[in-house]
């Protein structure tokens, strides 16, 4: 059983040791060059809030078709190799790891290891996106960071491998953000209860805890004006919910029929769909709100899936 690192624990029932936030200086108003390994979904939204800031924002992808879309955003696009990489960490003061591991381990150590190694003492801050996986099965009990971590999966595995390796590297000030399931513009649930293919899938007291992306932005951009290198912090919001129970939800908002519910023994599920169903906790963000002084904007799924539609109804002019 691999346990959180001494950093990250804390007396059990204890209250998080640091002064909250508010104790300490106003946001500060900052930029810098922050290079995102792996530009995704979150790292995007990310570049989002910081680029109207200042700040110069250099994201890698694999894929040349996408370079010039990258750039339209705002940032400056690289391919994911190492001179190009190498290049960039010699540009950097902010470094975030979104790129999932594989095979050969974390991705970005594989590619650069030594290179970030040796620009550790230049890194302001450096963020590794990790998931709430890490912890494995509590029997839908509520944890927190000090949890021990008991991934049982190969990918939940695979996730503690490389948050230990990037806390292994001498100077590097790591904040590691455990982020839940992800939803937001492009994934939500909308698409498939409009066209008929949501299932309102049943395992009696499963839950999942949510987040979304907006909300993970805002907490990468509060860490990075407030660093606590070391801490590790669940990113998710308030209210773990039944998956059924958003598919409703969903329905309800769009005035279409509820759909009915399925056995999840007999729903027509992907093997990695249903993998998830295996880890069933309640994910709390108590240390985000306590550390960071930030409150969700999306407290629930409910508020985040009026602020979807409301979008989607902005950008079609229909529900």
């Amino acid at each position: 059983m691999i346990r959180a690192t001494p950093a990250l624990r804390g007396r059990r029932g204890a209250a998080h040791p640091l002064p909250n936030a508010r104790a300490r200086a106003s946001f500060a108003t900052m930029t810098g060059t922050l290079l995102s390994l792996g530009h995704g979904y979150s790292a995007r939204a990310l570049a989002a809030r910081l680029l109207p800031q200042g700040w110069t924002v250099i994201g890698t992808t694999r894929d040349p078709d996408k370079l010039g879309s990258l750039a339209e955003t705002g940032i400056e696009p690289i391919l994911w190799d190492r001179e190009a990489v190498e290049r960039a960490l010699a540009r950097a003061d902010h470094l975030l790891m979104s790129a999932a591991p594989g095979d050969e381990g974390d991705p970005a150590l594989a590619l650069a290891r030594d290179t970030i190694a040796a620009r550790a003492p230049n890194i302001r801050w450096a963020g590794y996106l990790s998931t709430t996986g890490v912890y494995g099965d509590a029997d839908g009990a509520w944890i927190d960071e000090r949890a021990p971590l008991n991934a049982h999966s190969r990918r939940g595995r695979a996730r503690v491998k490389a948050e230990a390796d990037w806390a292994a590297i001498p100077g590097l000030p790591l904040h590691i953000f455990r982020l839940a399931g992800i939803y937001g513009p492009g994934r939500g649930p909308f698409a498939k209860v409009r066209e008929g293919r949501a299932q309102r899938v049943v395992k009696p007291g499963q839950v999942f805890s949510r987040t979304h992306v907006e909300d993970i932005a805002r907490v990468l951009e509060a860490s990075i004006a407030h660093p606590t290198p070391g801490e590790a912090f669940n990113v998710c919001d308030d209210e773990p919910a039944p998956p059924q129970d958003v598919i409703a939800h969903a329905a309800e908002l769009l005035g279409l029929p509820i759909p009915p519910e399925v056995p999840f023994d007999e729903a027509d599920m992907s093997p990695m769909a249903r993998s998830f169903y295996a880890d069933n906790k309640r994910t709390s963000n108590e240390k985000v709100k306590h550390m960071l002084d930030l409150e969700m904007r999306y407290p629930t799924y409910r508020e985040g899936l009026a602020a979807l539609l409301r979008e989607t109804e902005g950008d079609s002019g229909t529900p």
